[in-house]
């Protein structure tokens, strides 16, 4: 094995990730307010007819497949969406610290959805008839798109990336879609304020199979187009001129980062709200762990960000019971002080 390479710790760490999602998954199945147990929950899911039959039956059916099932199966591909995202970013921009919620991607897509919302039933009418129940998440996608384009336009110049114009561009973007959303949210009615606090700070509790429905085959493609980036990912690391050297199509390459991160993002956004940090935590910490490879990276970053998203509903649901806490702000809690220390450790204030 040559000197530095962690290709082995990489598929070990990949096998140690697939059991711990599958771990997490199966815990969020079991554990909720109801009872269910995680036997009961796997008797339901193989046997659908119930133990006892009856009501009973019935009602352990609509808790597992209504309830916990499209909660688990959205969590998993909002947190893999997420991690893939800030993996994509962070490759596209040459810099750890690059960020959908970070850098206003989010903000542009929940305007994208919020403005679905508020206008689905006047202006926008056509396009949410046409739509149907992809008008949200193709309206997200195109405010994180616009957003995205934005800042790469303005944060890179000579196939170069400013980290300090990245964030203070993320940050102008970010409160310029915000002040639209807040124009919107003060047109909107009764009913409307009602559905426009699902997006104040993100949740999983409105999880529905028609929500995965409507978003999971464009989160499901985003996945499964990722790891095609990873080649042309490693070799931008190097620098746009020697990745063109290598023989990188840069510029297709960048179009397709730019619109699988967008497209990921906004159908995050459109079925969950605002759902930070998850992006900058999880690849940043399996780049420590299994080195900058993206063959590797993007994988693991989407199985460990969808355990991580599991774990953090968990919490959620747990701190605060009967009640239940906004994921966003356990996401928030865990990723502002790890942002910090990510700064820190850049400076050198910090020497690990």
């Amino acid at each position: 094995m040559v000197a530095g390479d962690r290709s082995g710790r990489a598929r070990l760490a990949f096998a140690v990730l697939m059991v711990l999602l599958a771990v997490t998954a199966a815990a969020s199945l079991g554990y909720g307010a109801a009872d269910a147990s995680a036997w009961r929950v796997l008797a339901g899911l193989f046997a659908p007819g119930g133990e006892n039959g009856g009501l009973q039956a019935l009602r352990q059916n609509i808790i597992i497949y209504e309830i916990r099932l499209p909660r688990v199966v959205l969590g998993i591909l909002i947190g893999a969406a997420l991690a893939v995202s800030g993996a994509v970013m962070q490759g596209l921009f040459r810099n750890p610290l690059a960020d959908p919620g970070i850098v206003g991607v989010s903000a542009g897509a929940g305007l994208g959805a919020i403005s679905v919302i508020v206008l689905g039933t006047t202006s926008l009418a056509p396009l949410v008839q046409w739509l149907g129940i992809y008008a949200l998440p193709f309206a997200a996608f195109l405010g994180g798109l616009a957003t995205t384009l934005l800042l790469y336009r303005v944060a890179t110049r000579r196939g170069q990336t400013s980290i300090a114009t990245m964030l203070l561009a993320g940050i102008a973007l970010g409160a310029m879609a915000g002040a639209f959303s807040g124009v919107l949210v003060f047109w909107a009615d009764d009913r409307q304020l009602r559905d426009l606090t699902f997006w104040g700070l993100g949740s999983l509790a409105g999880a529905t199979w028609t929500k995965i429905a409507a978003a999971g085959p464009i989160i499901v493609a985003v996945l499964l187009t990722a790891p095609f980036l990873a080649r042309g990912l490693n070799a931008m690391a190097l620098g746009e001129a020697t990745a063109n050297h290598l023989g990188i199509p840069v510029q297709r390459l960048k179009n397709v980062a730019i619109v699988a991160v967008a497209a990921a993002t906004g159908a995050s956004v459109a079925v969950s709200g605002g759902i930070g940090f998850v992006g900058i935590v999880v690849p940043h910490l399996l780049r420590l762990l299994i080195g900058p490879d993206n063959r590797y990276l993007l994988p693991c970053s989407a199985l460990l960000g969808a355990s991580l998203l599991l774990i953090a509903d968990a919490v959620s649901r747990t701190i605060v019971t009967p009640a239940e806490l906004p994921i966003g702000i356990v996401t928030a809690a865990v990723g502002g002080p790890f942002f910090l220390w990510i700064l820190l450790r850049r400076r050198g204030v910090i020497d690990l």
